[in-house]
């Protein structure tokens, strides 16, 4: 053999086992994993951007008003703009400020979301992390946005920041609580916590109807306590009080400019596509098609499709209702949402418990009983609230 072929073949051999090497680097489960949310945060970013836009344009038309129409033709690059805008600004720090935990909390609040976001299934074996707690690890990382809030006000050696914080945090414990609940009637009534063996279970039609959650009556009322709760937690109209601009200018934001605020802004629209996907994972099917002929369609379209609809759906009522009261907030969350989700368990029970009933009707006569508890228990609660209002003539006060 001569030394141009032994040379030849010594770097073959190297090179096959610097690809043998690169092929079990590129298969291990974490730099899979590291791929896969990367994936899922650039997926992210931009449904941030295209939303933002959207959102705009939207609640101008419901406004009567063009929105964004400067940048690009129709306003299209009215993202990228704001993108820059918020780079290229300076970042500007208050002297008394805790620069560290101010610097951490905008991270603080949107690390935990991209965690969470990776446990949701976009379609089949579409998920980047399968944990058999899928529903219990996402509510566990999202309680480090109290945590993030807090730090933001506290930080900023601030008193509206201060207030800000008090404010969110209250809100978000107060409406953690519904969201929970109206969570563990599908646990119950589905028998597990991962959130790929959800979906699987909705997977079924009965009576031409999808097997999906919502068409149940305990699922149906868990559905509107679980998306009202969710608005709450993301700080949208009508429960945007954390950043309520004519009494504490901007929350826990005050002192924040530049890109730190726009993290902040990019945690709150990640968290609401965050909850919208775990709605959809327990109570819309997840990535199912609404009918069996449509499976043919990818499982990502569908989700897509209804995260869409519901981010949508946020929009149009923060475009159509005003903002509560803090007092008719925290109202609202203890003595409506709370005693109506404990209700909802009640009505699953029963539900679970008829599932023998073979006479014919007995699929619509339970559907009836139990709709008409929750119903009963809607209508009952909302009158003792409008009871208990005290409505008197207003008296103006003036300073002297």
């Amino acid at each position: 053999m001569t030394p141009w072929s032994t040379l030849l073949a010594l770097a073959g051999d190297a090179t096959g086992s610097w690809l043998a090497q690169l092929k079990n680097l590129a298969t291990h489960p974490w730099v899979v994993n590291l791929v896969a949310m990367a994936v899922i945060l650039g997926a992210n970013a931009a449904f941030f951007a295209v939303i933002t836009l959207l959102e705009r344009k939207g609640l101008g038309r419901i406004q009567n008003r063009p929105g964004p129409n400067r940048a690009g033709p129709f306003g299209i690059l009215q993202p990228a703009a704001d993108g820059i805008k918020m780079i290229t600004k300076e970042d500007i720090v208050p002297e008394r400020a805790d620069q560290l935990v101010h610097f951490l909390a905008p991270l603080v609040m949107l690390a935990p979301i991209t965690l969470a976001l990776a446990v949701l299934p976009y379609g089949p074996q579409l998920v980047a992390v399968n944990l058999d707690a899928g529903v219990l690890f996402f509510f566990a990382i999202g309680t480090a946005g109290e945590l993030a809030a807090f730090m933001a006000g506290w930080s900023s050696r601030n008193k509206y920041s201060l207030l800000g914080a008090m404010r969110a945090i209250a809100q978000m414990i107060s409406f953690e609580l519904p969201l929970v609940l109206s969570t563990l009637v599908v646990i119950m009534m589905t028998g597990s916590m991962s959130l790929v063996e959800i979906v699987a279970g909705q997977g079924s039609a009965a009576w031409g109807l999808p097997g999906w959650n919502i068409f149940t009556p305990w699922g149906l009322a868990g559905f509107l306590i679980f998306l009202t709760a969710a608005a709450a937690e993301s700080n949208r109209s009508p429960f945007d009080l954390p950043e309520g601009e004519s009494e504490i200018i901007g929350g826990f934001m005050t002192e924040y400019s530049g890109f730190k605020y726009a993290v902040f802004f990019m945690a709150e629209y990640f968290g609401m596509f965050a909850v919208s996907g775990l709605g959809i994972t327990l109570f819309l099917g997840g990535w199912h098609a609404p009918f069996p002929f449509l499976e043919w369609v990818p499982g990502i379209f569908w989700y897509v499709a209804k995260l869409v609809a519901l981010v949508f759906g946020f929009i149009w009522i923060r475009g159509t209702l005003p903002r509560l009261r803090a007092d008719q907030l925290m109202n609202f969350s203890w003595k409506f949402l709370m005693p109506l989700a404990l209700l909802n368990f009640a009505t699953a029970i029963l539900w679970h418990a008829t599932a023998g009933w073979q006479f014919p009707g007995a699929w619509l006569c339970r559907w009836l009983v139990c709709f008409g508890i929750v119903a009963g228990a809607f209508t009952g609660l909302g009158r003792a609230m409008l009871r208990r209002r005290q409505v008197g003539p207003r008296i103006y006060r003036y300073a002297s």
